[in-house]
Order: C-alpha cells, then sequence, then structure tokens
C-alpha cells in the first residue's frame, strides 16, 4: 500500500532513472545549432576530433553529448530523419550497457546508431546482433549511410562468406551479424591452428536487437559444431523392441515437462527383457557397465509413450521431421539429441541416422557473457528484467513513447472449446474487413492458421496467411499490413524487425511495383503517385480505427503477447487488441485454473457464449507467470551446468591461444615431459610406502613405452639407493638427453612439430572430454535419489574429469614426440574429409539457421587452412598443395568449401 502511494507521488524507479537522464539530452540539445552550422565535410571530420580527445584523456561520457548531436545531424542529412528525445534516452541506455524497452514503431534501429557510433569512435570494433541475417543486411546497408558519412567503416558478416572477407568485416569498427554467426565463428577460431587464421579479433561492446529473442527464447538451444559417430542402429531398434513389451504400468510419465520414470516394476520387467536380448552386464540395470543400455532405454521410452506422431513429428520421405512445438513448423535439418530423435526412427521403422559427437559447443548466455559491455534493445523486456539481470547483469529500462499509445486493449473472452472460438473470431474479422479496418491475426502454430483460413474462407473474407519460414518474405508481408481491409494471419513471431505502417508501406511498393523501371522523370513521378496513394489510404485506415490486433490463444509467456498487441498503435497510432481464449487452449489444459474453473465453464456456457472478465484475465496472467518462472528455472539450469564446462573452455581456449601465439613451446613440452615422469614415479612408488612395496618392473616398462627410454632403475636401487625423487630425476635427465640428440640441427622444424603435436592432442583429449560431460550430465540427475545434489555432483565430477584430461594430454604428447622421428613426409593420397556440422535451431521458425551446414571450411579451418587462402596464389597460378598429393576430390586445403579439383589443383 504505501509502496503504490510513494510510487504515485514520486513516480517508479523507472521513472525516476529516465528523468535523470533529461540533463544529458539538454546538452545534446544545446550542440544541435553549432554542429548543424558545420559543412558535411566539417561534420564528417568529428570523428577525428573525438578520436583526438579520447587520446587526449577523454572519456565516452565525456565526449557523449556533442557525439550524439553529431549522429543526429548525420541522421538528418543522410536519412531525413532525426532522433526524438526519447530516441536520444533510449542510445544513453544502451551505452551504459542496459537494455532499452521501446515500444514497437519508435524507431530502435536509429537509436541504435548513437551508441554505436559512440563506442565505434575507440576502435576496437562494435557488434551489432539481429534475428536473422535479413536484418544484418538491411540494417548494415541503411544505418551504415550515416557511419560511412561519418568516416566509420562498416562490415556484415553472413553464411557462406569467405574467410578474407569474414576477416574484413570483424575488422571493420562496426560489423553487423546474427547471433549463430558470431557464435559459430568463435568456436571455428578455437579450432584453428594459426592465429593469422582465426576471423574474430578481442571482444569489445555489442548490441543485441530483440535481445528477448536472442538472449532468452534462442538461448535454450546451444550452438554445437559436431561430427558423425558410430552407427549403433541395431542398439536403437533392440532397445525400442523392449520398450514396447512395456505397459502403462510399469512407467510414470509427466505431460507438462515430458518425463518418464520406470516403476520398480518397470524396473525388474526391463532388466528381465534386456537380459533376455543379451544387452545387459550382469542383472542390475543401473550398474555402471549399463549406462549406455539405460540412457537408450530412457530416449526409447521418451519416444515412445511423450513423442506423437503428426503432433510432435511426422515421417515425410522416411525421414523423421520434427514439429516445432510454438509455431507448428516442419523443421527439416533439424535433430533432437543425445539419440532421442535416432530413438523415434526405430519406432517409426525408418532408417537410423548415426549420432553427431559434439566437437564444440557453447550457449548464448555464456557467448555474450564474454563481452565487456553488451547492451539489447526489444519492444518486450520488462516481464524477463530479473533473468536478463540475473543471467546477463543488465538492467532493463523502459524508454517512453515519443507520443501517448492511443491503442484501446479490450478484455480477453472465454468460449468452451475451439469451434465456437474461433467462429466468433472469423466474424469479428468479417465486420472489422467490411469497415476497411485491417486486421492483423496472431496464432500460436501453422496448423491454427490454416484452421482459421478455413473458417475466413466460409465467412467469405480474403485474406494472407504467413508461415513465417523466409525472413525477406515476412517483411514484405508484414510491411503491407496495414492496408485499407487488409486481413493477415501470422504466428506471433512472424517478421519480428518490420514496423506495420498504416496505408502500407511505400519503400516495400516502390520495390515491388518498379523494380524494373529506370531512373528518370517517369520512376519519380511514379514514386510521388505511390507516396499520395498511401497518404490517402493511410486517412482511411485511421478513420476506421487502425490494425486491429487478435490473438487466438495465450501464449506461455505474456511476453509473445505483449510483441503481438505492439504492432497495433505505433508512433500515436489508434489502435485495437483482443484475445480470445477456450477450455482447448494448450495454457489452460495444461497449466490452467483447476478442474472446478473448467466445470464452472462447461455447465454455465451455452454453445457459443463467451464470457469475460477481469478475475479470468488474472487467472490466466498467473497461469502464464508459472510456466514463465519453470522456464527460467529450467534456462537458468542450463546456464548453470554450462558454467561448470565454460570455465574448463576458456582455460583450454586460453591455452591454445598462447600455443599459437608463442615462437616455441618447449618449456611447455619439458614441463609436461617431467610432469609426466613425476606421475609415472609416483603410481610406481607412492608417497609413504615402503622400496619393497614399489613396482619397478611395471615403472621401467611404463616409461620405456612412453620416452622410449630403457632406463635401469633396479640398478640404481641396489647400487646407491635412491629415493623416489632422485628416480624421476634420473629419468627425466635420461629423457632429456635423448630428446636433445634427436632434436639436433632442427631445432627450428621440431619447434613447428611440437606446435602441431600439442595442438591436435589437446583438441582430441578436449573432443573426447565433451562427450564425457554430456553423458555424465545425462545421469548425474540420479544422484538426488542418495540426497544429493546433482549440480554439485555435476562440479566435483567434472572437475576430476578435467584433471584427467591434463595428465592425459601431458602423457600423451610426451610419448608422440619422444618415440617419433623427423623426417620428410612422402607423398600421400588423403582421404577425403567427413563433413562437420554446424547446428542451431531457431525455437521459432524452426529452422537450422547455422549458416554454412556443409562444413568443408570449418574442417579445413581446423586442419590449419582456412584464412590463409587470402594470401595463397590465386588459382591457376601454381598450385601450392601439390606436394601433399591430394585426391582431386577432396575439399581444397585453401579453405574455399571446393573440390581440390575444381580450385587450386584446376590447372593440372
Amino acid at each position: 500500500m504505501f509502496g503504490a502511494i510513494a510510487k504515485a507521488i514520486f513516480g517508479s524507479s523507472n521513472d525516476r532513472y529516465v528523468k535523470s537522464l533529461d540533463k544529458i539530452v539538454k546538452q545534446i540539445a544545446a550542440f544541435e545549432g553549432p554542429i548543424e552550422a558545420l559543412s558535411d565535410a566539417e561534420l564528417t571530420a568529428q570523428t577525428q576530433k573525438f578520436r583526438d580527445q579520447l587520446e587526449a584523456g577523454k572519456t565516452l561520457d565525456d565526449i557523449l553529448p556533442e557525439a550524439f548531436a553529431t549522429v543526429r545531424e548525420a541522421g538528418k542529412r543522410v536519412l531525413g530523419m532525426r532522433h526524438f528525445d526519447v530516441q536520444m534516452i533510449g542510445g544513453i541506455v544502451l551505452h551504459r550497457g542496459e537494455i532499452a524497452e521501446m515500444r514497437t514503431g519508435e524507431g530502435k534501429t536509429l537509436v541504435a546508431t548513437l551508441a554505436v557510433y559512440l563506442n565505434a569512435i575507440e576502435g576496437k570494433g562494435v557488434h551489432v546482433v539481429t534475428v536473422n541475417d535479413y536484418l544484418a543486411r538491411r540494417d548494415a546497408e541503411w544505418m551504415g549511410q550515416i557511419y560511412r558519412f561519418l568516416g566509420l567503416s562498416v562490415g556484415v558478416i553472413v553464411p557462406n562468406m569467405p574467410e578474407h572477407e569474414r576477416r574484413a568485416a570483424y575488422d571493420a569498427d562496426i560489423t553487423y551479424a546474427t547471433n549463430n554467426e558470431l557464435g559459430f565463428d568463435y568456436l571455428r577460431d578455437n579450432m584453428k591452428r594459426e592465429r593469422g587464421e582465426m576471423v574474430q579479433r578481442p571482444f569489445n561492446f555489442a548490441i543485441v536487437d530483440e535481445v528477448d529473442s536472442i538472449l532468452i527464447d534462442e538461448a535454450r538451444t546451444p550452438l554445437i559444431i559436431s561430427g558423425p559417430t558410430d552407427d549403433k542402429s541395431d542398439l536403437y531398434i533392440s532397445v525400442n523392441a523392449i520398450v514396447q513389451q512395456l505397459t502403462a504400468e510399469d512407467y510414470e510419465a509427466d505431460e507438462k515437462t515430458k518425463n518418464i520414470t520406470l516403476t520398480e516394476d518397470g524396473v525388474e520387467k526391463a532388466e528381465r527383457l534386456l537380459e533376455e536380448a543379451g544387452l545387459l552386464v550382469g542383472s542390475n540395470l543401473y550398474d555402471i557397465e549399463n549406462t549406455q543400455v539405460v540412457h537408450h532405454l530412457d530416449q526409447a521410452l521418451k519416444a515412445n509413450v511423450m513423442f506423437k506422431r503428426d503432433i510432435d513429428y511426422i515421417v515425410k520421405d522416411g525421414k523423421v521431421v520434427i514439429i516445432d512445438e510454438f509455431t507448428g513448423r516442419m523443421m527439416d535439418g533439424r535433430r533432437w539429441s543425445n539419440g532421442l530423435h535416432q530413438a523415434v526412427e526405430a519406432k517409426e521403422g525408418q532408417k537410423i541416422e548415426p549420432e553427431n559427437q559434439t566437437l564444440a559447443s557453447i550457449t548464448f548466455q555464456n557467448y555474450f557473457r564474454m563481452y565487456p559491455k553488451l547492451a539489447g534493445m526489444t519492444g518486450t523486456a520488462a516481464t524477463e528484467a530479473a533473468e536478463f539481470y540475473d543471467i546477463y547483469k543488465m538492467n532493463v529500462v523502459t524508454i517512453p513513447t515519443n507520443i501517448p499509445v492511443k491503442r484501446v486493449d479490450e478484455e480477453d473472452e472465454f468460449y468452451k472449446n475451439t469451434t465456437d472460438k474461433f467462429q466468433a473470431i472469423a466474424k469479428l474479422i468479417r465486420e472489422k474487413s467490411e469497415i476497411g479496418q485491417p486486421v492483423l491475426v496472431g496464432t500460436v502454430s501453422i496448423e491454427k492458421s490454416e484452421l482459421l483460413s478455413d473458417y475466413l474462407k466460409k465467412e467469405g473474407v480474403k485474406h494472407a496467411v504467413l508461415n513465417a519460414r523466409f525472413h525477406e518474405m515476412e517483411a514484405h508481408i508484414v510491411a503491407q499490413a496495414g492496408r485499407l481491409g487488409a486481413v493477415t494471419i501470422a504466428t506471433n513471431m512472424a517478421g519480428r524487425g518490420t514496423d506495420i505502417q498504416l496505408g502500407g508501406n511505400v519503400e516495400f511498393r516502390v520495390e515491388a511495383e518498379l523494380a524494373d523501371m529506370p531512373e528518370g522523370p517517369e520512376r519519380e513521378a511514379a514514386i510521388a503517385k505511390i507516396k499520395a496513394e498511401v497518404a490517402a489510404e493511410k486517412e482511411q485506415v485511421l478513420a476506421a480505427g487502425g490494425l486491429c490486433v487478435i490473438g487466438t490463444e495465450r501464449h506461455e509467456s505474456r511476453r509473445i503477447d505483449n510483441q503481438l498487441r505492439g504492432r497495433s498503435g505505433r508512433q500515436g497510432d489508434p489502435g485495437l487488441s483482443k484475445f480470445y481464449l477456450c477450455l482447448e487452449d494448450d495454457l489452460l489444459r495444461i497449466f490452467g485454473p483447476d478442474t472446478l474453473f473448467a466445470r464452472m465453464m462447461n455447465s454455465n456456457l451455452a454453445d457459443g457464449e463467451a464470457i469475460g472478465s477481469k478475475w479470468l484475465s488474472k487467472a490466466i496472467e498467473t497461469a502464464q507467470k508459472k510456466v514463465e518462472a519453470r522456464n527460467y528455472d529450467v534456462r537458468k539450469q542450463v546456464v548453470e551446468y554450462d558454467n561448470v564446462m565454460n570455465d574448463q573452455r576458456k582455460v583450454i581456449y586460453e591455452q591454445r591461444a598462447d600455443i599459437m601465439d608463442a615462437e616455441a613451446i618447449d618449456d611447455v613440452v619439458l614441463d609436461m615431459r617431467h610432469d609426466t615422469v613425476n606421475t609415472l614415479v609416483g603410481e610406481a612408488c607412492p608417497p609413504g610406502s615402503y622400496p619393497e612395496q614399489w613396482d619397478i618392473a611395471g615403472l621401467r616398462q611404463r616409461v620405456l613405452e612412453t620416452t622410449g627410454v630403457d632406463a635401469p632403475i633396479q640398478d640404481w636401487l641396489e647400487q646407491d639407493g635412491i629415493e623416489p625423487e632422485e628416480i624421476e630425476q634420473r629419468i627425466a635427465a635420461l629423457v632429456d638427453d635423448k630428446m636433445a640428440a634427436k632434436i639436433g640441427e632442427d631445432a627450428s622444424i621440431w619447434r613447428q612439430v611440437e606446435k602441431q603435436v600439442l595442438l591436435e592432442r589437446l583438441d582430441h583429449y578436449w573432443k573426447e572430454h565433451l562427450a564425457t560431460l554430456d553423458a555424465l550430465r545425462q545421469v548425474v540427475f540420479l544422484r538426488a535419489y542418495a540426497q544429493k545434489t546433482p549440480l554439485n555432483e555435476y562440479k566435483q565430477e567434472a572437475f576430476g574429469l578435467f584433471e584427467k584430461m591434463l595428465d592425459a594430454i601431458r602423457e600423451d604428447v610426451t610419448r608422440v614426440l619422444c618415440n617419433s622421428e623427423l623426417r620428410m613426409p612422402e607423398p600421400v593420397q588423403l582421404p577425403d574429409l567427413p563433413d562437420f556440422l554446424t547446428t542451431h535451431i531457431d525455437p521459432f521458425t524452426g529452422e537450422n539457421d547455422a549458416g554454412r551446414l556443409p562444413g568443408a571450411e570449418a574442417m579445413m579451418g581446423a586442419l590449419g587452412g582456412g584464412a590463409a587462402a587470402a594470401s595463397l596464389p590465386a588459382q591457376g597460378e601454381g598450385d601450392p598443395y601439390a606436394h601433399l598429393g591430394l585426391s582431386r576430390n577432396a575439399p581444397c586445403p585453401c579453405g574455399s568449401g571446393e573440390k581440390y579439383k575444381h580450385c587450386h589443383g584446376a590447372f593440372k
């Protein structure tokens, strides 16, 4: 109560913070007159002036007012767009590393130019992150006009770019890219063998557009670079046959979380069946030797019980294709991980594709937290403010609109079933369409879009169905959804980043209608005509009430509902929004009010009758909050587990960088050699033991196998009676002498061999370690039955495994270098390399938007090719790889992604 009174008198903390920025906005305004008087050349020279001031000791905050005023003036001259004062506030918020929540249509793209320009002056690089390639290209070209006018360079990262172009884009002052491209380039860079091949430079500052979509929605799935593993089709088929013999009494299923566990009787039955099939080691299902079988049994249970054909997936052309739970779209190319997809293929009797082994992975949470300063902008972030702060330490600041919002948000209407609800929606759409009011209908899936489309056809309403499949097509359709009488059905996420302008979008109409018309007076006249038509049509739409937004059901997240609502009422335009719900909606059915509510609805409502009340809307909002909290817990757990791997990832990647940067690593190899000898002696002669307990014969054999040195340890003991410490010293001295003699005059060549061997062994063991951690995470939750915290157990186990991995690397590097000989290789026929897969599934488009799927470039980058292509002879000028004796069909080592015979081998 007192809080509400204080808020009414003093305003919320957000209001007070925004008001405190007015002082800076006034300082910016004071510069507007003097900067307006500058010539174009003088305005461009401002950038060098700011750089000189920074070198003289000023900070970015010191030059902010004048820099923002410079961008405002450049925007006016280049784009004909002047930043509003509220946009200046947004720019300050972004510069401070916070999230600016701005309503749809308030010009977030233009706001970003302020903070981007200010931070790019230092020359350390600024990344602007977009949700798709179309927006990255569009914004780099559109806003890039301001930056180039002010003397800054702009780059854009898109899939399938050559390595040298990609590196040049990262070297630019400002780089536009999608979150996937940035993350995969980071992983690929840390698989390369030479520092010069890496494309990214140290992180500085990033602004994430649609920050809620990227840092929350897409953060549910990590970025993964993977390669194929062994085929285990027979095991999947055998386990699937066993699972199909289990009955409903043998397991407990949870529909909310899609988890399933065997009962005690189910475990006994499964053990008996597995034993009969010869798949069980011993008689206990949960013995350590049966870990793999337990994993496959769990996945087969999920596939058979929790995943339904034509709901969770379909079978198309002999392949199991996933259907996205949010959008209802088919997701060609996406596969469930951890063997689940293979289990579903076995269930459906389809060909079982082999699993892929993770070679490198990272979550978006841990990737973006590597930026020293991170900011974001979106229209909907306040409902997730706690998560943004907990995970990313970013505050959400709600920026006021330039003109007050006039949109009317009506109460939700509740119906008994989907038929009644869709009939009511179709009727409303027909009424709005008849008076010329444009209608945008948001659905949660493709299936619901098509169902509503059928109802509209019966009503005789002309409409467009947008399935959010192609980003550029989305943009064109969404941009024209505000035309007179237009009816557009779209999934909730379709067309983000494109404003719906009442009367239509001039630029898109010009692009569509005048694409083939050459420049000249005729084209100018046609453009003027289109502008006049749009202006006249806008007046008619405004008179009809502006854009009407209809939601066919509530989403699990209030944020998605708010995104849909925000489509209407941009820049002070009038508008209307309304949601229709029924008892068959997933939110109400699974997470909504209890059965009493359902009984009241069923018994008191006649067919076709609707009710609406604030109490019901409040109950729905409560259900949404519960789901949001649960989803946050899931994402937080993902982060907590990945944090363990992230600490180890940083150590490995930093060590790789140090190795690549070093001229020679002989001191590192020497330390590894001595550590390996110490470990071998320590295992054979444990501290505190007696000499007669030492395994001298075993130690001699291990030293011989590892170092190639036959040390007379027994003679030393009999003659000198030495202690383990001196045994270590004598063995180390023998090994050092052997290595010095082997290296001889070839020290420079040997140093390169050491680097390559160490990097190769490091990568190999890191890959195996990732697979081990994946397996550990799948089973560690069972420790909860022993009253232990799974996360703590995972941390302890992962640390122990990491220590073992480092020991194994030291011993293996020592073994390889001590037992190898330096000689020039004979030409060899290299086998064709397997493809690497880069995987990230957009949860809303349902597509694998990872970019370069074939991965030949990534593979060759990992083997020492890639970026070096920039300095190689052009095709036909000579073949730098002739000495390798490559197969004509192998990928060219330059990293182009072409076959060798079509690239540097083409002149043969």
